[in-house]
């Protein structure tokens, strides 16, 4: 219970601003113990939409609460708020929230995104999320096209104390991949963490670059990559749903980091990401620092939205 009221606490402060926007946009429309009317149904309707939980969810959410009111289930503004909770958490099973482990050696986890996102910076917070997990985590710095990410990524390695298998600026990322899947096997590591290129435009270029990446992976270590992490900036809300649908349609993404939670009012978008891509959040960056992220927990994140 006292990780469970650490987590709450933590995600409370990272969502002050969606909080502050959407809870209190919520009680601007739905004052405390008002008796309920389909006028204030609408009226909340136009407030979802400027939540950005998307405006197929929301139309979804008026109708169920529409029906509810009709059956008589729901009756004041309160009602509503407890309903919307009640709904909200029933949006993410638990299955497809968990990591995807090897059932034998290492577990390879490939992190895709779009330079700019926060991409190697939500890999540094895996690392030390996975350590604190008893994990012995080995990174593969394969987004050689960017000086700075292999830079940044060799910091965090030292002040996370996990070994890093890195090439110069420029190298094929598919022989950087291979050589991390050798260290991995050879050092007996539980995690081999990938952070690949981020500096790719079109559909064809990312295909190439991540499908040679997932060949050698796969070649070395079977059945891998076991998880396709997308980083997406929370703070992009609607256009991170584009982003990501390019995304899933060609890397074979099984779940997203949502970075920059904190730095948002649009924290909604983990509602429109579940209901328009079908992918799970696996984890949210909450700030800065490599201890910033949490594993995504629907109850929390929920709690902590309304609180």
């Amino acid at each position: 219970m006292a990780f469970f009221r650490k987590a709450v606490e933590k995600l409370k402060k990272g969502l002050s601003k969606t909080r502050s926007l959407f809870v209190g946009s919520l009680r601007a429309v739905l004052p405390a113990g008002r008796k309920l009317d389909e006028q204030l149904l609408d009226d909340l309707e136009e407030q979802l939409i400027a939540a950005d939980i998307g405006v197929r969810n929301v139309a979804k959410i008026i109708e169920d609460l529409k029906t509810a009111y009709r059956e008589k289930r729901i009756a004041t503004t309160d009602d509503v708020i407890e309903a919307l909770k009640t709904e909200m958490k029933m949006y993410w099973p638990e299955a497809d929230r968990s990591l995807r482990w090897a059932p034998s050696g290492p577990t390879v986890i490939l992190v895709a995104g779009v330079n700019g996102v926060g991409k190697t910076t939500s890999v540094a917070k895996l690392t030390w999320w996975l350590t604190q997990q008893g994990k012995k985590v080995i990174l593969g710095a394969c987004d050689t096209f960017r000086a700075a990410a292999v830079e940044q990524l060799t910091i965090w390695s030292e002040r996370t104390g996990v070994q890093i298998v890195k090439h110069q600026m420029g190298a094929d990322p598919g022989a950087v991949a291979y050589d991390a899947c050798e260290a991995a096997i050879a050092r007996n590591a539980d995690v081999l963490l990938i952070d690949t290129a981020g500096r790719i435009h079109t559909k064809e270029n990312l295909m190439r670059e991540l499908g040679k990446i997932r060949k050698v992976v796969a070649n070395k270590l079977p059945g891998a990559p076991h998880e396709v992490l997308l980083v997406l900036d929370a703070t992009t809300g609607q256009n991170a749903i584009s982003q990501a649908k390019q995304f899933r349609d060609v890397a074979e993404v099984t779940g997203i980091v949502l970075a920059k939670l904190d730095g948002t009012a649009k924290g909604g978008i983990v509602v429109a990401i579940r209901n328009e891509l079908d992918l799970p959040v696996k984890f949210v960056g909450l700030g800065e620092h490599p201890e910033d992220i949490e594993p995504f927990d629907p109850e929390s994140f929920v709690d902590a939205l309304f609180a």
